[in-house]
């Protein structure tokens, strides 16, 4: 689960759930939360990781660190909830090929190349 939430890019977020269901345990959206609330590794951004809806969550009982962390990425805090949480949510997205693919509402299919092309979805 760490793993996967170091794969969030900075400006965007996902949610427990999803980095659960990223890990191989899609029921495990509170194990997700539990983790994230016990990590001290300064290199994991657990603040990239949101309630489902766009929830800010509890972030240890530091929310104030954690919607400052949102906004220094660029990403609009309005009380507890995330503005626009659909044009910011980052996902994976699990391909027949096993492969996975960075899906969000902007971006065009990986070439059937398996690589990149700018514009596109990334390959993880």
């Amino acid at each position: 689960m760490i793993r996967a939430t170091r794969r969030i890019p900075p400006g965007r977020v996902a949610t427990y759930g999803d980095i659960a269901a990223m890990a191989g345990r899609p029921r495990a959206a509170r194990a997700v939360g539990n983790i994230m609330r016990e990590c001290r590794d300064h290199g994991v951004p657990c603040h990239r990781v949101v309630g489902a809806g766009g929830a800010l969550g509890g972030y240890g009982g530091q929310l104030e660190l954690k919607r400052a962390l949102l906004r220094a990425e660029g990403i609009i805090v309005l009380g507890r909830r995330i503005r626009a949480f659909a044009t910011v949510r980052w996902r994976l997205r699990a391909h027949s090929s096993g492969t996975f693919a960075v899906a969000t509402p902007s971006m065009k299919r990986v070439a059937k190349t398996g690589r990149a092309t700018p514009g596109s979805r990334d390959t993880v």
